[in-house]
């Protein structure tokens, strides 16, 4: 459903806001996309230039490939990897990006909402923007 659908009629002047608000969400997706495409690319991209056995070495690659291998686990790892220029932790910022777009674009639905004064709107969207947080929170495993 698109925002101009989900407002009962629109005024002329809120027409132009509508479609300003639905151009402004599908550039956030458009552009969350294509940024980590281009991050998950560059670090793969290091990777590689870092470690050029994995590409004649079978065993190697196996070993960067396999559960639980040489990727970064949990968000301090992947922050401690970029400042260290390792590219799995590049790729896997970049899948956190990738994962982020969606619920930046919820956050930016609630703020389009608001603009065209529709609460129940808001409401609705804030406790799916709640619950996809929340799901983050508790889906984390214990340390």
């Amino acid at each position: 459903m698109s925002l101009s659908q989900a407002t009962t009629p629109v005024a002329p002047g809120e027409d132009a806001r509508v479609r300003r608000a639905e151009l402004i969400i599908s550039g956030v997706l458009r552009t969350g996309v294509v940024t980590s495409l281009l991050v998950i690319l560059a670090g793969t991209l290091l990777t590689f230039l870092h470690h050029p056995e994995y590409v004649s070495s079978h065993s190697e690659l196996e070993r960067l490939t396999q559960p639980g291998g040489a990727v970064p686990q949990t968000l301090g790892q992947v922050a401690a990897g970029i400042l260290r220029f390792q590219g799995q932790s590049i790729v896997a910022a970049g899948l956190l990006l990738l994962i982020l777009t969606p619920v930046i674009r919820v956050g930016v639905s609630i703020l389009a909402f608001v603009a065209q004064r529709d609460r129940t709107y808001v409401m609705i969207t804030s406790v799916v923007l709640l619950l996809l947080l929340l799901s983050f929170f508790l889906g984390q495993p214990s340390a």
